[in-house]
């Protein structure tokens, strides 16, 4: 089964999401990002994606007290990206305890830097983030473009050892319309790499499309807006749940 991924995107400290990732279209769901981890840890998921959004757009990690304070908070790993651009806050990511470094314009625009991430922390911990709009993949907070498709950009990756991607749709993200199954289909045929969905998911249907393409390679997927809406039927048993608890079980390190 495909595995699904809450989102934390972290802006001013805060629990967002943007729509389409563009500033300004910021929606606070919660000002404890800790504690929202906690909550996505209670509800039985499995790994967290951290998301330093003002690190993506100012090119250096912004939000590291409050992704230190999730990963001390959680039992189960959690990857994290947004403006990872140099070795030094890769590896002060790592030092904090994240499973997985998220990639994204560095992929791009810095090959020594990735083979060196590659070499030094190997292919399961390091992932490349592949944001797409109109097929043409975006750097630095998506704000502009690299000229390179993403299925071109995923070739290269793959020949320089890269084994997953973090695949997001940007006229999807933050939009519930549904999630971009057919470029995603045609982008993991094409490159043979692993593939963590991003963008646009909805519903149950989305995650059920989804699943069907994990035979060409499209293992999991990241859900923010839809999870945090209650878009799906348990979500909104278990937000009338935690209404009433103090205690959100053993979800917490000891």
């Amino acid at each position: 089964m495909i595995l699904v991924i809450p989102a934390i995107d972290l802006r001013q400290g805060r629990c967002v999401r943007l729509v389409k990732g563009e500033a300004g279209t910021d929606k606070i769901y919660s000002d404890d990002p800790t504690r929202m981890a906690v909550i996505w840890r209670g509800e039985n998921f499995k790994a967290l994606h951290v998301v330093d959004l003002d690190g993506a757009f100012e090119g250096r990690p912004i939000n590291f007290p409050a992704l230190k304070a999730i990963v001390e908070a959680v039992d189960i790993p959690v990857e994290f990206g947004g403006g990872l651009r140099s070795y030094e806050t890769v590896k002060q990511a790592f030092e904090i305890g994240i499973y997985r470094a998220i990639i994204g314009t560095a992929a791009v625009k810095d090959e020594d830097l990735l083979m060196k991430l590659l070499q030094e922390y190997g292919p399961r911990r390091i992932a490349v983030g592949i944001d797409m709009l109109d097929g043409i993949v975006q750097i630095k907070g998506w704000q502009d473009s690299s000229g390179l498709s993403a299925v071109e950009l995923g070739k290269k990756l793959k020949e320089r050892g890269v084994a997953r991607v973090i695949y997001t749709d940007i006229s999807r993200d933050g939009t519930l319309k549904g999630a971009n199954t057919e470029a995603m289909k045609e982008f993991a045929v094409e490159t043979g790499l692993r593939v963590t969905a991003s963008g646009g998911v909805k519903s149950y249907e989305d995650l059920i499309r989804l699943q069907e393409l994990e035979p060409f390679g499209v293992d999991s997927v990241i859900v923010g807006k839809a999870l945090y809406e209650n878009k799906f039927p348990c979500v909104d048993l278990w937000r009338q749940n935690e209404k009433v608890l103090d205690d959100l079980g053993p979800t917490r390190r000891s």
